[in-house]
């Protein structure tokens, strides 16, 4: 059984997980670059999210549940929106059964802090091998995406669901 887990946005990233936590793989959130006026804009590639996702056909797919964040304007916050929706839509094609799971759960329940260079260290800790993946600071999304996926496989390991 393999499980994906999604940090969102442009600056997320993809993770894949055995049954053993184990990373089997770990992406950047593929992306495409939108001139909108004169501000050039990040938004999910959809085709390319697909086509990885294919490529190691997960069971499950765990993602965070973003929403609005203070301070955060109108223009960002539909952004950030619209690449959940996207990561929906791919999933319901492709046929992948989906979670949400709030931000505050998997960093409670894994000792996270909840800063972006805290996601990294604790990734860390727990994936001694595997530090090499999470060596740039822009690497939070991909210590994020890992992060949810490890809380994934542990809540479905709670409710008895087999590997």
């Amino acid at each position: 059984m393999k499980i994906a887990s999604i940090d969102p946005g442009a600056g997320g990233a993809i993770a894949i997980l055995n049954w053993k936590a184990q990373i089997v793989e770990v992406l950047d959130m593929p992306i495409d670059y939108v001139k909108v006026g004169r501000t050039t804009r990040r938004v999910i590639n959809p085709a390319m999210l697909a086509a990885h996702l294919r490529a190691h056909a997960p069971d499950h797919l765990f993602v965070e549940n973003v929403s609005a964040r203070p301070g955060e304007g109108a223009v960002g916050a539909f952004s950030f929106g619209r690449g959940l929706g996207v990561i929906e839509g791919v999933c319901a094609a492709a046929g992948i059964p989906l979670t949400k799971v709030r931000p505050q759960d998997w960093k409670k329940a894994l000792s996270c802090p909840a800063d972006k260079g805290g996601a990294r260290r604790r990734v860390c800790e727990l994936f001694p091998k595997d530090v090499a993946l999470f060596s740039r600071v822009k690497d939070d999304g991909r210590a994020e995406a890992v992060m949810i996926g490890l809380f994934g496989i542990r809540a479905m390991e709670n409710m008895g669901i087999p590997a």
